[in-house]
């Protein structure tokens, strides 16, 4: 077929001439798209009320303690397997980190029994020692400050035991039955970016730190002690600071159970949370909470009777006050902790 000079000039005109945009255009162009989206996977706007007809509600979990025991019936059905996990965690923990200081919590241990003899009296006075201890262990007040290598060493290992527990939990939940081997050898794969979105869980609590920070400032100071409109002030943006981290991390303890997902980015993980907690982060807000109370309560019941164990034990042979029982029980419960708390997100 032989094409005319008018069906080629035709043709000529047809062909489009392609505009070259420039970056900046197309970086505003795309965070209008993503505000857009935000926007439209979003009911509620900041100082607006949100009509009944928008709320984004369904969320079918079963109450507070019948959610609780769910998650104790998964590990005591698996207690080999995760107990197994914890063993291995605590082991590195001990190796790589080092355990806490026997001679820092035998120091406090005998300055808290002396000070507070007339404070603590009678068997609930022994339990408060107990309690007051643990706190000081919480809190850190055992342990020396921890070297650059160990501070690597506590992230990448925490990191890993939460990876495996998510993995291991996946599977078995799917119905298989898998090895801890299979989890240590497989789970690994997304730790940059679980640790990418560990990073922004920090950077959301900074308003915590920020409140502590005044806090402390606050009472030495005195600025609370005094009362009137100061101490109100301090006391509502203490509150909103506080709450305005809660709010954020809702959804990213929930994206780090989501970047465990293969091929899952993390700012892919940390909307896709986001969304999933619209019209229910209240709710999910309580039972982490719960979670929180549940673990110190537990805390509590196991640590206070081996702390009261240790000092009668220690009481009647003076020789073995060197060996440090309860900072290695101490790991073995913290390990314990890192497994029940990636169970229960």
């Amino acid at each position: 077929m032989v094409h005319t000079p008018t069906k080629m000039k035709a043709r000529k005109y047809k062909t489009k001439v392609k505009v070259r945009v420039p970056f900046w255009r197309r970086w505003i162009d795309g965070i209008k798209k993503r505000s857009k989206g935000f926007l439209a996977r979003r009911p509620h706007r900041s100082l607006r009320r949100t009509y009944r007809r928008d709320y984004v509600r369904s969320l079918r979990l079963p109450g507070y303690w019948a959610f609780t025991v769910q998650v104790w019936r998964l590990l005591m059905a698996n207690k080999k397997l995760f107990g197994l996990l914890a063993l291995v965690y605590a082991t590195l923990s001990a190796l790589l980190i080092g355990l806490i200081s026997q001679d820092s919590y035998q120091s406090l241990s005998d300055t808290i029994r002396t000070t507070g003899a007339d404070l603590f009296q009678g068997g609930w006075g022994e339990i408060g020692k107990a309690s007051l201890l643990l706190a000081s262990s919480v809190t850190g007040n055992w342990n020396q400050p921890l070297t650059e290598a160990q501070q690597v060493y506590a992230i990448i290992t925490g990191l890993l035991t939460w990876l495996t527990a998510v993995w291991l939990l996946r599977v078995i939940m799917a119905g298989g039955k898998p090895r801890l081997r299979d989890g240590l050898y497989s789970a690994g794969a997304p730790i940059i970016s679980t640790f990418i979105v560990l990073l922004v869980l920090v950077v959301q609590l900074l308003p915590v730190a920020i409140a502590t920070a005044g806090f402390g400032a606050a009472i030495a100071s005195g600025l609370i002690d005094g009362g009137g409109v100061e101490a109100m002030l301090f006391w509502a943006a203490f509150t909103l600071l506080l709450m305005l981290s809660l709010y954020w991390i809702t959804s990213t303890l929930l994206a780090l159970v989501i970047v465990t997902l293969p091929g899952t980015y993390p700012f892919k993980a940390i909307k896709a949370a986001g969304d999933l907690v619209v019209g229910r982060r209240i709710r999910i807000l309580l039972r982490l909470l719960w979670m929180a109370l549940i673990m110190a309560i537990i805390l509590l019941v196991v640590m206070v009777p081996i702390i009261l164990f240790d000092a009668w034990l220690k009481g009647i042979v003076p020789a073995i006050s060197w060996v440090p029982i309860v900072p290695v029980l101490l790991v073995v419960v913290s390990s314990l902790a890192i497994v029940w708390i990636s169970s229960y997100v």
